[in-house]
């Protein structure tokens, strides 16, 4: 009922992971990732544990392939699901049970992978696929966006539209940037549209955050001149 993207963006190894179905809140149990750590996908008749069970793997250092197949094996329902992870060291694994709804599959790439089920046809990942290679100018959010804007408009989930969601995730096990549409007649555009708004002030604002490593900035005299400076000069 769903299809998704994650990717490794190549120019600042952020995670980023993109995911769209005719499903309320796909946001809400769907995307998953830790900064430096890794993230996934888990979709078709889904497994909720899956999400902070894989965070938990990969932060103990298992491979993708590894955390994979200790979620599916263990797991009665595993025909039924699907998952795609993605690991600090680059490694990529996926996982399409036999009794997910056709057409369902999935494919990895060099720095990203596809997966869907209860799609129009192979051609929903193969355009979503295709547009990600050919929008590598784009920074990397919106090159996520025009990625399934594309396998949408190869067919997308074949029962219509519903919700979108996207997470970015740098360095921190909070994400830089989490869109959730949840209920919209067309999720991709508002998804669009919110992630144009998140470039107005909340990006530059985030940028003062406390990390894993510094306590961030609380001055608001010096976030505010900063917000100021970027916004006015277009960044």
């Amino acid at each position: 009922m769903t299809w998704s993207i994650i990717a490794r963006d190549p120019a600042s190894g952020a995670f980023g992971i993109a995911v769209a179905t005719r499903f309320f809140a796909v946001g809400a149990l769907c995307p998953h990732g830790d900064g430096g750590v890794g993230a996934l996908a888990t979709q078709a008749l889904i497994n909720p544990t899956y999400g902070p069970r894989a965070l938990r793997l990969l932060r103990e250092g298992l491979a993708a392939q590894s955390v994979v197949d200790a979620l599916t094996q263990a797991d009665p329902g595993r025909a039924a699901r699907q998952l795609h992870v993605h690991d600090a060291a680059g490694r990529i694994a996926a996982y399409t049970g036999a009794e997910c709804v056709p057409w369902c599959g999935h494919a990895i790439h060099e720095t990203f992978s596809v997966a869907g089920n209860m799609l129009a046809g192979p051609q929903v990942l193969g355009e979503t696929a295709r547009a990600y290679e050919a929008n590598a100018d784009l920074p990397f959010p919106r090159r996520l966006i025009a990625a399934l804007k594309a396998g949408e408009a190869a067919g997308g989930d074949k029962r219509g539209r519903q919700s979108a969601a996207l997470k970015i995730h740098t360095t921190e096990e909070y994400p830089a940037l989490d869109l959730r549409v949840d209920d919209h007649a067309d999720p991709l555009a508002e998804l669009e549209r919110l992630e144009a708004v998140s470039r107005e002030r909340f990006v530059h604002f985030a940028r003062f955050f406390a990390t894993r490593n510094s306590p961030g900035v609380w001055d608001r005299d010096t976030i505010n001149a900063e917000i100021e400076r970027q916004t006015s000069s277009g960044r």
